[in-house]
């Protein structure tokens, strides 16, 4: 009676681990072939403000990759750093009727109009790093608020009563309308409140522009020969400021932000830097490209979604710097 026992417990069990091994072999994903169908096909257009330096290249390398994996169109439009032309792409896209338009905002208004014209079109929009005060449906890019509070802290470690320095540090920002510079001034002036060992003793727009950022630097460490500290909004423009920094041979703690391109681990490296903030295009391109597949897929129609993907940050010293601290564009597009 026992042995019959075991016996009948054994074939159970055969049938059992029978039965779940028929079962893997013809369980499906439900999900997978759905998902794909929902991006194949599907039309993406790109407009930076330039194709011409770091950022935009690393994006356009990353969405690429994906949109050849899974059988989309990315089509890039070059606003070549005028927003008139970066409007007429815009305008030319959306009579075409693209799935996605991705836009890097020139500054908080020039394309406002035209970003809603698009959602009232059905195209949905993603914007990168830059933000236009029309919220569309999607927002992928840096936290320009959290790296000026961080950057202002670094002022109040770096120059402030602590550490028996001056206080006074200057501020080169990009164009006075970009998203960049509204964020982060506001940051950096709330973040100082109360702070009354920090001065200000310089806030000009570089607008982007290495040689501006150069001379802005130059008259005010003239002016300010105790001069602490520098913030700057760009590390690509910023390479401006760092050389005059070196230029006065004075020791002139140095902060700015970019997108962790090789060159700014090359400029924290030697010395052109004391820290880059990277928002990492790396991890922006990943991002976007979660964004857009979301986007394809989701079935609510244009203007619907209102959400933001803030990329955190890398903080780059000399220090700090590893191997993996910085992107190449190169290895990006392989």
């Amino acid at each position: 009676m026992m042995i019959l026992k075991y016996a009948a417990a054994a074939l159970t069990a055969v049938f059992i681990s029978t039965g779940c091994a028929m079962a893997q072999e013809g369980m499906a994903d439900a999900l997978r072939q759905p998902t794909l169908d929902s991006l194949a096909g599907k039309k993406v257009v790109f407009v930076p403000m330039s194709m011409s330096f770091d950022l935009p290249e690393g994006w356009a390398a990353i969405m690429e990759k994906e949109a050849k994996r899974l059988g989309y169109t990315l089509d890039i439009r070059d606003a070549n750093w005028s927003t008139d032309t970066g409007t007429r792409a815009l305008t030319q896209a959306i009579t075409e009727k693209p799935d996605i338009i991705v836009v890097q905002n020139f500054d908080v208004a020039s394309y406002a109009r035209t970003l809603k014209k698009a959602e009232d079109s059905g195209i949905k929009v993603i914007q990168v790093n830059m933000k236009s005060s029309y919220q569309t449906d999607a927002f992928v890019g840096a936290d320009w608020y959290g790296i000026g509070q961080y950057a202002a802290n670094r002022m109040i470690e770096k120059c402030g009563k602590a550490s028996g320095k001056s206080g006074k540090i200057a501020i080169v920002q990009g164009p006075a309308t970009a998203a960049a510079s509204v964020y982060q001034l506001n940051a950096i002036t709330e973040t100082l409140k109360g702070h009354d060992d920090i001065k200000i003793v310089s806030s000009q727009t570089g607008d982007w522009d290495q040689s501006k950022a150069h001379g802005i630097a130059q008259t005010v460490i003239q002016q300010n020969p105790d001069l602490c500290g520098i913030i700057g909004f760009w590390d690509v423009m910023d390479a401006g400021t760092g050389a005059a920094i070196q230029e006065s041979g004075k020791d002139i703690y140095l902060i700015t932000s970019g997108g962790g391109n090789k060159t700014a681990c090359q400029g924290v490296q030697y010395g052109t830097f004391n820290e880059v903030i990277s928002y990492d295009v790396e991890g922006q391109g990943r991002d976007l490209n979660n964004t857009i597949k979301v986007l394809l897929q989701s079935k609510e129609p244009a203007g619907s979604l209102k959400f933001a993907l803030y990329t955190p940050n890398k903080f780059i010293t000399k220090d700090s710097m590893s191997a993996t601290s910085c992107w190449d564009l190169d290895q990006l597009k392989k």
